[in-house]
């Protein structure tokens, strides 16, 4: 099947949601599927209001759409609703053509925390992008009840899934070599240090060894500045990360409004347990498989995930593959029914007596 992602997040961003993609892109290819990803590099950008590091594309329209058509797809699937996402789905609501989206971020609490514009405003605008959708994708089965509450419809219940192979496991824990000797326990933090990651919880918190933040957004500055003592990293290559999670003792994850958290799967995998209040996100990814602790004293989880055996938060990772994660992606897609534009054959390229030219794979990711 050809596959068209339609997304708002990509590299050279950092976030769980571009991990996300770029990893189901993978899977996808391993498994036959030729995936084209509109994003945007392909256009005029600027940076994101608030968001360094984040740009969105400008006026997308007409070349969005000559993207869309040029790549003739069996499906298409619009994974974010930022200035793409919009285009995209006009476009196919123009041409009559079904799509899925997906659900990754609640936005409308981050629009709250950094504007002050009502949730219920945020969400009534989200309900109206994903109400045309043949299928909402959302990553847990608590953010699902809950958009269901709020009158979003089509919903799909999709899972995530971590590389276990790059993240593995560190029994005990290994030292960062940039980071030098440290004060055990150490306690680690990995995402976007924004409003809707609360992560002052877990810099607040009153407790032994050393802190590490790794990460940038657009707190990063004043919080260097208030918390001198913790090590700051910004962000890392994929397998530096990794070996900073290794060094950890326990992965602190302090956000109430994660849709997900697939950093706390990134840390399990590599066996640090990890300490989170139960929200949606580490309700789905730990539950009670003794993983960490889930607890609405933030300290108080911390203390119960230090005593979690590293092998357990392990045990839990390898339960999230990207193969199952995958196939309920393909599962959800709602293939088109209008009939692909053939190619010219060989005759009209020059070929002889029907034969046709040496195959020349195209390139997968446009």
């Amino acid at each position: 099947m050809k596959i068209l992602i339609v997304t708002d997040a990509w590299q050279p961003q950092v976030n769980g949601v571009v991990t996300t993609l770029v990893e189901l892109v993978r899977q996808l290819q391993a498994s036959d599927h030729e995936v084209v990803v509109i994003q945007p590099g392909q256009f005029r950008t600027r940076p994101c209001p608030g968001y360094a590091g984040i740009d969105i594309a400008l006026f997308p329209g007409r070349r969005l759409r000559d993207l869309m058509d040029a790549a003739e797809p069996d499906a298409i699937h619009i994974a974010t609703e930022g200035p793409l996402g919009w285009a995209a789905r006009r476009h196919c609501l123009r041409r009559k053509l079904a799509f899925t989206t997906a659900f990754h971020t609640k936005f409308p609490e981050i629009l709250h925390a950094a504007l002050g514009i009502p949730v219920s405003w945020g969400y009534a605008l989200f309900r109206w992008f994903h109400r045309p959708s043949n299928g909402v994708m959302v990553p847990t089965q608590g953010v699902l009840n809950m958009l269901k509450e709020r009158g979003f419809r089509n919903l799909r219940a999709w899972t995530h899934g971590v590389d276990t192979r790059l993240f593995s496991l560190a029994d005990p824990p290994t030292g960062y070599p940039l980071l030098g000797p440290l004060a055990h326990p150490v306690s680690l933090f990995v995402g976007r240090i924004s409003y809707e990651k609360n992560i002052d919880a877990f810099l607040r918190m009153d407790v032994p060894g050393s802190k590490v933040v790794c990460g940038v957004g657009p707190l990063a500055s004043a919080l260097r500045q208030r918390y001198p003592n913790v090590h700051w990293l910004g962000v890392l290559p994929r397998h530096e990360l990794a070996q900073v999670y290794a060094s950890a003792d326990v992965f602190v994850f302090p956000s109430r409004s994660e849709t997900f958290g697939l950093v706390m799967l990134e840390a399990m995998a590599c066996g640090v347990p990890v300490a989170a209040y139960p929200v949606d996100g580490p309700l789905e990814v730990i539950g009670d498989s003794g993983a960490g602790a889930l607890r609405e004293d933030l300290r108080e989880a911390w203390m119960d995930a230090l005593k979690v055996k590293r092998h357990e938060a392990r045990d839990r990772a390898l339960q999230f593959g990207w193969g199952r994660a995958a196939t309920l992606f393909v599962s959800y897609l709602s293939v088109l029914s209008r009939p692909r534009r053939q190619r010219p054959g060989p005759w009209a390229l020059g070929g002889a007596g029907g034969v046709k030219p040496p195959h020349k794979p195209r390139p997968i990711v446009e």
